[in-house]
Order: structure tokens, then C-alpha cells, then sequence
């Protein structure tokens, strides 16, 4: 079998600001909970250390990874905690100098000195860290484990042949490479979207597929929504103003709505020429990632630092291409997203302290890219093109945030990748695919090569680029 990777492994719903920062380290929590429980050592569990790694230490701070650990071990959810109750429930910990462990037992926790920020590197992967319980009997329980990207979590033992079986299942078309892909979809003469729809009913009910894609979207256009009607300073120290505020506000001037899609009818009444669609665009992706930056609630896609790409790109879509597209064109979407975005996690990575921001922002703009040319009508060799057409553009992008933040350039980032997915999405409908140059394949194993290539200071670590050009003290 091989391994599989669904549409909901690819778009997940999360807490910002970063899904190998934040996301990943809170679900490895939960998961050293887990084990806790299933060997009987949460009880007698009396204190827990945790040791941050590689880039998770470098950028944990502004990646709000300790915050994000804090969460995971006081037994929260990412995905359904009410995102007002997070500063909260750090307080509490920071006054009482206690943590809540599991929601079950109160342990003394000091942030300060439980929570271990170590520079030097784990050879695994980059995102490594390290939880250590002890406990009354004085003995000590460590895990390990590596925060890959994308909200992933894995330990070392995967790579045992024994262990991959837990990520194995049998999809009825197995995919590896774009090249696959495309050979189901002429065999089966089906598109994109059909295909990936027929792997994901070998997993779960066609309700709960429709379901969770509406919810996903749901989740996409309240960020959105949130995002366009927010304003001030985001947090963090780079006094970063909200501009999405400002911008949907000259953009949509009087128009009187009371929820989210009476907001996306009002947009679809707005004017479109082209400078107009270029700031709304961006003023949806800047929606997204300013929530993201502030711990809003938002839909890993493929990270969250990308976020803002994929909704953005839908958005034009239904407020701007296709004033009648609803539920059947977003699922659409959102499917064929998913299956380009698991290509390159599968054939490079979707993780910045692996790659740099291609793997982030380049794969949200291909995934975006390749959703639109099949709603737009592209054929399946077309919307592989366009894919490839907007990693080709984003190839050796590197990651190089100011102070740690996922804020300069990341929220920016967002709205180029948008743009360019819809650039290549129309480069790729104008081109016969056999005069195509480039396959998609190709330009997955030149984005991980460039990947390798590429110096680790410019890897989520802010120790190059723009993070070391300027400082806080210039904010």
C-alpha cells in the first residue's frame, strides 16, 4: 500500500500563528499526554520538562510555541478551544505557577524554566522537541518528537517499516506523483476532483465529506470575515498595523450586511476592475493572516503561515468569477487543493525549517493555482500545469521572519502567493499542455533539492535575511 494522505490531513482547523510551530508542538503534547495515560504515569506524574530544538527553539518565542505547549498539556484542543479563553488560560498558569495537566491533576509548572529553549539542532528534522515527565516514585518517562510541517507530527520510529503502517491505508488510487495522478484521470477519464473525491469515500461517508469540507470552508470565510472587520496593532512587538480593516473598508463602502455570506454577496455587488481585484485579493489574504498572527482561528492550508492563499483564491473565485458557484465548487476546490498540496509534502516538504517559505507559500500558491484552472474549466493535464507554474515562480523563496513572527514578510507573502496562483491558473487555461516544458513532478524534486541546497539561516530560524536587516528596535 501506499501511503495516503487525505484532504483533511492537508487543511486542517487551528489556532495561529504557525502550524510547525504552534500546531505541531500543541498536538505533540496531546500526544505525550496520550502516552502518559496509556502507560499509567499520568497520575503519578509530579512535573513536566520540555525541550525545544533546532528552529522551534530559534523562533519559538514569536511562534508562540510555549504558549501552544502550555495549551497541549493542559489538555486543550486547537481546533475547538474558543480562541477568547487562550490569553486566559496562560495567565493561569503564569500566576498560579502551576498547569493543570490533561485537565486532570494540578502540577507546579514554571514556564520560565519548564520550558527549555536549546539552540543546537536534532538530526532528525529541524522542529524537534522533547517532553520529560517525572514522577512520584522518581522515575522519568521522555518522548521525542518533530513537528514536520503543516501541523504533522511524527517520531523517529516512523521511519521503521513496522511503524509506517500507521499511516498507511487503501486508497483506490494510490498517488505518489502528479504523473499518477494524471494517469487515474485519463484511465478513469475523470477529473482532478473526482478522483480525490473517490479516495476519500474509502475513508468516510459521503456526509461526513461534505460536512467537513463546508465546515473547513466555514472556518475559511469567518477568518476571513473576522479579519476584514478587526483593527489595530497585532502583537508581538513589531507594532504591525491591521490593514485589511482599512483596505475591506474602502473597498466596500455602505454596504450593510449581519454574517459572513450576506458579507460575500455584498462583495459580489462591488466594482471589479482590475486594481479593484487586486485589492481584494489581497484584502482577503490579509484578512487571514492578520488573524493568524493574532492566535485567531484559521484553517492550516497547507500551513499557517500560507493560510491566507487558498481562501483568498476561492474567494475571487465566488465573488468574482462565478457569481452562482456555491457548496459543489467549493468542495471542488478544496479537494483538488488538498491532493496537490499532498504531493509535495509527499515528493519535498510543506515545512519552512525544512525548506524555506517555497515550501509554504510556493505550495499554497500551486494548490491554489491548480483548484481555480478546474473550476475555471482546465483539464487535468492543465491544472497540473498551473500548479507547476506557481511553485516554478516561488523556487528558492526563503523564510526569514522578523523577530520570529509570523508577520514581515509572512502576512504580506500571502497576497503575492494568491496573486500569483491566479496568474498561473490563467497562464496554465491559455497553454496547449503539450507544449509544456516543465512537468509537476520535476519541479517538486527541484523545490526539496533547492530545499537541501538552501542555508539554514534561512530556514525559520531568523538568523538571516530580512530578520537580521531589521530589527525590533527599527519597529
Amino acid at each position: 500500500m501506499e501511503e495516503c494522505i487525505s484532504v483533511f490531513d492537508m487543511l486542517k482547523i487551528g489556532v495561529g500563528p504557525s502550524s510547525s510551530h504552534t500546531l505541531g508542538p500543541w498536538r505533540a503534547a496531546e500526544r505525550f499526554l496520550a502516552e502518559l495515560t496509556e502507560r499509567n504515569i499520568l497520575e503519578k506524574t509530579i512535573r513536566v520538562k520540555v525541550d525545544l530544538y533546532g528552529s522551534l527553539s530559534l523562533t519559538g518565542t514569536g511562534h508562540a510555541t510555549d504558549l501552544a505547549i502550555m495549551l497541549g498539556l493542559s489538555g486543550q484542543d486547537p481546533e475547538y478551544i474558543p480562541v477568547q479563553n487562550i490569553a486566559g488560560i496562560i495567565k493561569n498558569i503564569e500566576d498560579k505557577k502551576e498547569i493543570n495537566l490533561g485537565s486532570k491533576q494540578h502540577i507546579p509548572f514554571y514556564f520560565l524554566q519548564d520550558i527549555v529553549f536549546n539552540k543546537n539542532f536534532l538530526p532528525f528534522h529541524a522542529n524537534g522537541l522533547t517532553f520529560t515527565a517525572f514522577t512520584s516514585d522518581e522515575k522519568e518517562y521522555q518522548s521525542t518528537f518533530y513537528s514536520i510541517g503543516g501541523g504533522f507530527v511524527v517520531k523517529e520510529e516512523r521511519i521503521n517499516a513496522k511503524k509506517k503502517t500507521e499511516i498507511k491505508c487503501a486508497f483506490p488510487y494510490p498517488i505518489n506523483l502528479a504523473e499518477e495522478l494524471l494517469q487515474y484521470c485519463i484511465s478513469e477519464n475523470k477529473k482532478i476532483s473526482e478522483i480525490v473525491y473517490e479516495n476519500e469515500k474509502s475513508m468516510r461517508s459521503e456526509e461526513i465529506i461534505h460536512h467537513e469540507l463546508m465546515r473547513i470552508w466555514i472556518t475559511m470565510l469567518e477568518c476571513m470575515h473576522i479579519g476584514c472587520h478587526s483593527e489595530g496593532i497585532l502583537p508581538g512587538g513589531l507594532n504591525v498595523r491591521r490593514r485589511a480593516f482599512d483596505m475591506h473598508q474602502n473597498l466596500i463602502g455602505l454596504a450593510n450586511y449581519s454574517n459572513p455570506q450576506e458579507w460575500l454577496e455584498c462583495i459580489r455587488k462591488t466594482e471589479v476592475k482590475f486594481r479593484q481585484i487586486l485589492k481584494w485579493v489581497s484584502c482577503f489574504a490579509l484578512a487571514v493572516n492578520e488573524v493568524n498572527a493574532s492566535l485567531g482561528r484559521v484553517v492550516t492550508a497547507p500551513t499557517n503561515g500560507s493560510a491566507g492563499v487558498i481562501p483568498a483564491v476561492l474567494m475571487y473565485y465566488l465573488c468574482i468569477e462565478n457569481h452562482n458557484a456555491g457548496e459543489k465548487e467549493i468542495k471542488q476546490f478544496l479537494m483538488v487543493a488538498g491532493e496537490i498540496g499532498s504531493i509535495f509534502k509527499k515528493g519535498a516538504t510543506i515545512s519552512a525549517a525544512m525548506g524555506g517559505c517555497q515550501a509554504e507559500i510556493g505550495v499554497s500558491s500551486a494548490m491554489a493555482a491548480a483548484a481555480l484552472c478546474e473550476l475555471m474549466g482546465g483539464t487535468p493535464e492543465q491544472v497540473l500545469m498551473a500548479a507547476e507554474i506557481a511553485m516554478e515562480h516561488h523556487l528558492g523563496l526563503t523564510c526569514d521572519p522578523i523577530g520570529g513572527l509570523v508577520q514581515i514578510p509572512c502576512i504580506e507573502r500571502n497576497t503575492m502567493g494568491a496573486i500569483k496562483a491566479i496568474n498561473a491558473a490563467e497562464l496554465a487555461l491559455e497553454t496547449d499542455p503539450k507544449n509544456a516544458k516543465v512537468p509537476l513532478d520535476k519541479v517538486v524534486n527541484t523545490m526539496w533539492q533547492t530545499a537541501k541546497d538552501m542555508n539554514n539561516k534561512y530556514k525559520e530560524t531568523s538568523e538571516g535575511g530580512l530578520a537580521i536587516a531589521v530589527n525590533l528596535a527599527d519597529c
